[in-house]
Order: structure tokens, then sequence, then C-alpha cells
């Protein structure tokens, strides 16, 4: 067993330093601003410079509070961005699962990309997510991994992840439910929290099972994050559950757009 398997079983995760290409990872966070840009201009009715952060977050928390739904879809889009799909596809993500004890790693749920700031919430747990374990959430293979890597350098003032080491072979906690995600109430948990420093390219690796919360993001600035997350078909127990899958996608029935779109419209797509 090779040493990172030893460390990743013993405390739960793994932070990998200079993981990922630097040029990449920007590129990824680029893009995602760029989509935002496109509905701020149609929203706002002005152009922002999304490589000018404080200008762009500031457009960004002027389109929260003017259109909350067009915020949310243009949320929504970023998550599918062919560029954060491929990532979660990589070869050094995988076979580092491998490394780790994945068998047969299968994604368990498509990326997420993160934008975490209060400024950009209704309430304090959409952007700070207090103790939790993920494999709530998924219920996946017992050995799921989750991968989380901020898009921008992040340390304590940011609100980087702070992790429990170990509390991964606990099992399932016990939680309250806060919408989807089950907060673990401060009792239960031991005060040894770890707070977590990354720079751009740092990939963390860490079992669904272990606790982790988000820190305190205390700047006036957006946390951009990645999540993927990915269970083993191989695994005995999901196996032997006919490989459950908590997340269910379906579309909606009703016409977003009503008496939409008109021939006209189809016409010039297609002239």
């Amino acid at each position: 067993m090779s040493s990172l398997r030893d460390s990743y079983k013993q405390e739960g995760y793994v932070l990998l330093k200079n993981f990922l290409d630097k040029d990449l990872v920007t590129a990824i966070h680029r893009e995602g601003r760029q989509i935002f840009a496109y509905q701020i201009q149609r929203t706002l009715g002005k152009s922002v410079d999304i490589d000018d952060q404080p200008a762009f977050e500031k457009a960004m928390y002027e389109f929260f509070a003017a259109d909350f739904t067009a915020f949310a879809n243009t949320g929504k889009q970023v998550q599918h961005m062919v560029s954060l799909h491929r990532l979660g596809t990589d070869s050094r993500i995988t076979d580092t699962l491998k490394e780790l004890g994945l068998d047969y790693p299968v994604i368990g749920v498509r990326p997420a990309m993160l934008f975490n700031s209060r400024h950009l919430a209704k309430r304090d747990d959409y952007w700070r997510l207090g103790a939790h374990q993920d494999w709530r959430t998924g219920q996946g293979s017992l050995d799921s991994v989750v991968v989380w890597f901020p898009l921008v350098p992040a340390g304590a003032d940011l609100g980087a992840l702070q992790v429990l080491p170990r509390s991964h072979r606990n099992g399932l906690y016990e939680s309250s439910s806060v919408d989807y995600i089950g907060t673990i109430p401060d009792e239960l948990l031991q005060d040894e929290w770890q707070q977590l420093e990354f720079e751009v390219g740092d990939v963390l690796f860490f079992s669904a099972f272990l606790v982790h919360r988000s820190g305190i993001n205390s700047t006036e600035s957006i946390r951009w994050s990645v999540q993927l997350r990915y269970n083993n078909l191989l695994e005995n127990t999901f196996i032997e559950r006919g490989y459950p899958l908590a997340y269910i996608y379906k579309p909606q029935a009703e016409l977003i757009t009503p008496d939409f779109p008109a021939v006209s419209q189809m016409n010039e797509i297609f002239n």
C-alpha cells in the first residue's frame, strides 16, 4: 500500500499541493466568470471586466440583488461547462482515486462550481455550511471520495474548508436536516478542527464520511471552488445495495417561457 493511501486511510483526507496545472484552473475560473458577465450585461445594462476583481464582484452582488432567478439560473449553467466536466474525467484525478483505493471509480454526481459569499446568499447556511458529511447526500459506496479545490488562493480569511481528521472512521453521524444537507450538532464532535490552506492548483481528496465545514469568509471577496464526487463500483456494499443513486434529475414539464419560440425566431437561428 502506498504512503499516500496509508495517510488517506488514517486521516480521511490528503491535500496534494500543485496537483493541477494553474493555467487550467485559472481558465475554468475565467470561463465561469464570463458566463455570469453575459447575464450581468443583460440585467444591469453594463459590461464588466471579468479580470477586474473588485468591479466584477460588485457587479455580481448587484446582479444577485436585481434578478435572483436569473442569477440562480446562471449559477446552474456554470455547472454544465464542458471544461468542468472534462476536468472531472482527467486521468490525474482518476489515477489518484485508484491509488487511494477506488478500484473502479465512477462519477457520483455532476461537477459543482461554487461561489460563496454572504452577499450571494439569502440564508447563512447557503454560503457557510456547518459541520456535515457529504455521504449523507450521495449515499454511494462506503469509500466514496470527494475532490475539492478553490479556483483562487484560499486560506482562513476566505473561508477555506476545515476538517476533522480521522472522523471518517466513526461512520455516519446523527444530524439535523437543513435543506439537502445534514448539520451535525457541535456536542457530537471533538473540537480538533484543522484549517486548510490552498494555493491555485492544490487539490483536496477526502472521504465522503469525513466531517468538514466551511470556514468564515471574512473578506468582501467570493470564494470560488469546485467539488467533484466519485463512487467505487466494486465496493461490496454498493454492489449489494443495487447501486443506489440519491441524486434525481428530471425535466420540467411546463414551458419556462410561455409561447416561446416563435417561428420567426427559429428561422433566424437556422437561416
